[in-house]
């Protein structure tokens, strides 16, 4: 016989309410029914899950076992058929500093150009992986070297550092400054997704 839905639904409602009785209320079914229906799906797996020989009903080992199995079962079929998951969701492109310079417009006019069907959603988040290690992110875009594990980078290109100094300082005319031109003058940092360090 083919085991469906109902025989999962049956047997997680009995393991959860802790009787036939209670079960088949809940279900809108009768009791024998419901109990028709746990055979069948007992004997399709070829054992006891529920052991029924006292007043109060009990979970064999293997029902235990497969409650879980059952309910994770369920679970996917649910999230499955879920019609607000067939909605295109954004491909969430985290960045930790304010936009993405001047790349911004032009990025964002080519994706709409060849992506049409995908949203893209830009992310400010301020860390160091920008939002990816923690599930804010799909994708993200970073300054310097990236060794949180379990991400995989590719280097899409290579940027001048820029020191913002005030205009009346003897440094701002110079073409070209070191970290040391400025170890003795206070430095803002961002500690949090920066990249620069003294």
């Amino acid at each position: 016989m083919t085991i469906e839905l109902r025989h999962l639904r049956a047997f997680l409602a009995i393991a959860e309410e802790g009787t036939i009785t209670r079960a088949a209320l809940r279900l809108h079914i009768g009791q024998p029914a419901l109990s028709r229906t746990l055979r069948q799906l007992e004997n399709h797996l070829g054992t006891r899950l529920v052991d029924r020989s006292t007043h109060h009903l009990e979970l064999t080992a293997a029902g235990r076992a497969f409650r879980d199995r059952a309910a994770a079962a369920l679970s996917a079929v649910d999230v499955a058929l879920d019609p607000r998951a067939l909605a295109v969701l954004p491909l969430r492109l985290g960045h930790p500093w304010p936009a993405l310079g001047e790349y911004t417009v032009p990025l964002l006019r080519r994706w709409d150009r060849e992506h049409p069907d995908q949203p893209l959603e830009l992310r400010r988040i301020d860390d160091r992986t920008a939002g990816l290690a923690r599930g804010r992110a799909d994708v993200a875009l970073l300054r310097g070297e990236v060794t949180e594990p379990g991400l995989v980078t590719e280097l899409l290109l290579e940027e001048e550092r820029v020191a913002a100094v005030p205009a009346d300082s003897e440094l701002a005319g110079r073409a070209t400054l070191t970290l040391a031109d400025l170890a003795a003058r206070p430095v803002a940092l961002n500690t949090v997704a920066g990249t620069t360090t003294l």
